[in-house]
């Protein structure tokens, strides 16, 4: 009886055995199947995440509707009116409505919409069922975003003595000084045929050599020194990162204002360097450009993958540079023994103290 009791017994463990080897086998199946899958979902999602910003800009805002949204903008905000508009939602709504094309753009467009605002419609009401109003309101957000809003600037006062005024405007500047005269025309996109066969991508702003060159915007120096296309050049970083300023062809010798170098916080309206006609050399410190100008470019940054890659977003400055003519920087020279050349009255953001 013991022989038969533990002939049996060992054929219930056998079977037990198996039947929990099955069980882990399917166990361990489902959740590596689970596994997989949340895996496979989250590298979607990352994917995702990666392709969803914009990746391309064709930004044809004509100067007349910059300055017409950009007065409504800043008007409202300086009286304090009860309406205050915000002239990027504007330009979306108007992009919407000439279907991103500014040259069908009348100033009646932007009265209907101003009269509709003061009715008490809102730009949400109003843009609901505007299809790509997200994609124009972000991609002009990404070109205009720091050129308008509070800041500080120093003033003279009438017994000649400094002081800070705050203020709510463009804090923008033209990228030639005050006083510096200079000539342009949209060249964007021109053919260029140094070193290869390609495309203009900024504006060509002619004018003398020594002119000195002037930050758009408050930012970080991103790049700096000799480039065989652009000569001695400067790219500058927007504190948001959405736009990467480009200025080339600087002057032989004496490129660049004291003081710059790689890294550095540049303020809006700052004296960077000067106007030459260095570049189209593999040699450093060549004047290889015919006529003497300063190379524009505006680089918009979604996505860090965009920054040096075949999927740069350059876009049309040209009537930017109609529209920032009217805020100019005014330097002087504070070395005459190195001709350099600095702003007259400072300038002051919050986020240069952040």
């Amino acid at each position: 009886m013991l022989i038969k009791s533990f002939k049996i017994n060992k054929k219930i463990l056998f079977i037990f055995i198996i039947v929990i080897f099955l069980l882990t086998s399917i166990i361990l199946f489902y959740s590596f199947a689970n596994e997989s899958e949340d895996s496979s979902n989250n590298e979607n999602n990352e994917n995702e995440t990666k392709k969803n910003f914009i990746k391309w800009v064709d930004f044809n805002v004509t100067s007349e509707a910059l300055n017409l949204t950009a007065k409504l903008d800043i008007d409202s905000h300086k009286n304090n009116d009860s309406i205050k508009y915000n002239w990027i939602e504007l330009l979306a709504y108007l992009a919407c409505k000439n279907s991103g094309n500014f040259k069908n753009f009348k100033q009646s467009d932007l009265n209907n919409l101003v009269k509709k605002i003061k009715e008490g419609e809102t730009i949400s009401d109003l843009s609901q069922n505007l299809k790509f109003y997200d994609y124009y309101y972000e991609s002009y957000s990404a070109v205009l975003g720091n050129f308008i809003g509070n800041y500080g600037v120093e003033t003279t006062n009438e017994d000649g003595s400094k002081s800070l005024k705050e203020d709510y405007g463009l804090k923008a500047f033209l990228p030639i000084a005050k006083k510096y005269s200079f000539s342009h025309y949209d060249d964007f996109g021109n053919s260029r045929s140094y070193g290869f066969k390609r495309t203009h991508l900024g504006n060509d702003l002619m004018g003398s050599i020594g002119t000195p060159i002037i930050a758009v915007e408050s930012g970080v120096i991103e790049h700096l020194g000799w480039n065989q296309y652009g000569g001695w050049r400067i790219g500058i970083r927007s504190f948001d990162t959405k736009r990467y300023y480009y200025y080339a062809h600087l002057r032989k010798n004496h490129p660049y204002a004291e003081g710059i170098e790689e890294g550095k916080v540049i303020k809006a309206g700052d004296v960077i360097g000067y106007l030459g006609m260095t570049g189209y050399s593999v040699k450093e410190n060549v004047n290889n450009i015919n006529v003497p100008h300063l190379h524009f470019g505006m680089q918009l940054i979604f996505d860090e993958s965009q920054v040096d890659s075949p999927n740069e977003i350059w876009i049309n400055v040209y009537e930017i540079i109609e529209f920032l003519k009217q805020h100019r920087s005014e330097v002087y020279m504070n070395k005459k023994e190195t001709k350099d050349y600095i702003r007259k009255y400072d300038f002051y953001e919050d986020a240069i103290f952040e």
